[in-house]
């Protein structure tokens, strides 16, 4: 049953300009229900919406460059299931436990990949964002680098990057690539230290722990949800990890949790236990991720019928978020500067 006490007080503190005014805002991939995810466009966007970090997801070409795309498959967010010239590329992979079917950027060189246009994953709920399809080119993690100092530049302010490493334990296994060693040496040549604004996260433990180890202090983050388990560890599932216990043993490496806003909030938007047992552990939690559209948005925040719909739940849903003591929270849209009636 829906508690309308709690929707009147995600209402009222939804009420102030910013909702989440001092928690930290995520640019999902960037502005991603503004602009294609994962493209200097989006990113560019979010960093003038007032987000205090963007979010990279890393996938590795064949010749060991770091590329943000959501999954090292590429056809959900680029063109290159119409490019005759790479038909031959397509493969079966069984990645994470889960066999999939498509082309994967580890087998593309990165002069193969800038020939792909990227386009909008999800049109049917994005349809504003599909006009840009065609114009964006798949970016590197230094070009990222680079848009971040010069908007830091321009603006005055620091802009953080919080970038995910993906399907890692796959990319070792299966081509020997290795993403920690490829991250910390990009890091060095960029000259990104442990004293910028840096999150590192990823759904797996090792990589993490290798990280703590051999990162030199970078914030590390491990990310959690509500069903499965990391895929470098089968036998363990997030459900555990989440407990007390779990919550321990995380902090041993990890400075936050990545937490779905699921296990962060109960479908009637209460706190559940987790935040208050994260920081018993030391941990800090930033929940992912809040949307605009109502077809991601719980019934009582939404604006309408239409899926693709949009109002204000998105702000509320960070009110709510930040009421149960979230320290930072992923965003597809702006929460920055938005006041809600």
């Amino acid at each position: 049953m829906i508690d309308c006490r709690l929707i009147l007080a995600a209402l009222l503190i939804a009420a102030s300009p910013v909702a989440a005014q001092d928690m930290l805002i995520i640019a999902h991939r960037g502005a991603s229900a503004e602009r294609p995810e994962h493209t200097l466009a989006a990113y560019e966007l979010a960093i003038d919406q007032g987000a205090d970090y963007i979010e990279p997801d890393l996938v590795v070409t064949k010749d060991l460059v770091l590329v943000a795309r959501h999954e090292n498959e590429l056809s959900g967010t680029t063109d290159v299931a119409s490019r005759e010239e790479f038909e031959d590329r397509r493969r079966d992979k069984t990645i994470d436990g889960q066999k999939v079917a498509g082309w994967f950027a580890e087998d593309f060189t990165l002069a193969e990949l800038r020939t792909l246009r990227a386009k909008e994953r999800i049109p049917s709920l994005r349809p504003a964002n599909a006009r840009f399809d065609g114009l964006y080119q798949v970016p590197t993690l230094a070009e990222i680098v680079k848009l971040v100092r010069a908007k830091e530049a321009a603006t005055g302010r620091r802009i953080g990057l919080y970038p995910e490493l993906k399907h890692p334990e796959f990319l070792l296994q299966d081509s020997g690539i290795d993403m920690v060693d490829l991250l910390l040496r990009e890091f060095r040549q960029l000259g990104i230290t442990p004293a910028d604004p840096v999150f590192i996260q990823s759904f797996e433990i090792a990589p993490l722990q290798r990280l703590k180890q051999r990162g030199g202090g970078f914030k590390l983050v491990q990310l959690v949800a509500p069903i499965g388990g990391p895929a470098d560890e089968p036998a363990m599932r997030y459900a555990e990890m989440v407990t007390p216990t779990g919550l321990a043993e995380i902090a041993k490496y990890a400075d936050s949790l990545g937490a779905h806003i699921a296990l962060a909030l109960t479908p009637e938007g209460a706190p559940t236990e987790l935040v208050a047992d994260a920081k018993a552990a030391g941990l800090a939690v930033h929940a992912w991720t809040v949307r605009p559209e109502n077809d991601f948005l719980p019934p009582m925040l939404r604006t309408g019928e239409e899926p693709k719909g949009r109002g204000c739940g998105d702000v509320k849903l960070a009110a709510l978020l930040k009421a149960a003591g979230v320290a930072g929270v992923f965003s597809d849209g702006a929460l920055k500067g938005r006041s809600c009636p």
